[in-house]
């Protein structure tokens, strides 16, 4: 019943409020598609000045693979992260994760294919991905395109986060699932 209840929710969730959103605007006397209009030139506008960043961070990130970096950092952190109960595969995911949101999905597919959506592995992968943030992405993204030109404390903060939601991630799947 109540799954039935949930899938009814999420099914009809957008599509209400993209009915609601615009009879409030226009109950409200705002001009609702002149409104978007701009929002959608605004929108447009941020997204070609982040363009340079998010080259940059697309190129930092190849580099760090492709030099091999991430192979010899999961080599390097593996006994650490078996002692924690984390198995080797899902590394690259948490390490990856604070710098790219698609490159990891694509990693935590490869998981799963290999390993199965219901395996230890897979369930890991999953919670890993709900835990943690692309932190870097989003400073480079989201305050670049404002000009934000200094936030070491962000990235400080961001990456504890990060770290932070692996640990929960790993202490909640070895609860649940082992």
């Amino acid at each position: 019943m109540l799954l039935c209840i949930l899938t009814l929710v999420s099914k009809w969730a957008i599509p209400l409020l993209l009915l609601i959103i615009p009879i409030y605007g226009y109950l409200k006397k705002v001009p609702v598609y002149e409104s978007f209009v701009e929002g959608a030139e605004e929108g447009f506008t941020t997204a070609v000045k982040i363009i340079p960043f998010l080259v940059g961070m697309m190129v930092a990130i190849s580099v760090f693979r492709a030099s091999g970096a991430m192979d010899y950092l999961t080599q390097f952190l593996s006994p650490l992260t078996y002692q924690i109960g984390a198995p080797s595969e899902v590394l690259p995911l948490a390490i990856m994760r604070p710098m790219s949101g698609s490159g990891v999905l694509g990693l935590a597919t490869e998981l799963m294919r290999v390993y199965g959506p219901d395996s230890f592995i897979g369930r890991l992968a999953s919670v890993m991905q709900g835990t943690t943030d692309t932190t870097f992405f989003v400073l480079t993204v989201y305050f670049g395109a404002v000009g934000i030109k200094k936030y070491r404390y962000s990235i400080v903060t961001g990456l504890t986060a990060d770290i932070t939601g692996f640990f929960a991630a790993v202490y909640i799947c070895n609860l649940l699932f082992r």
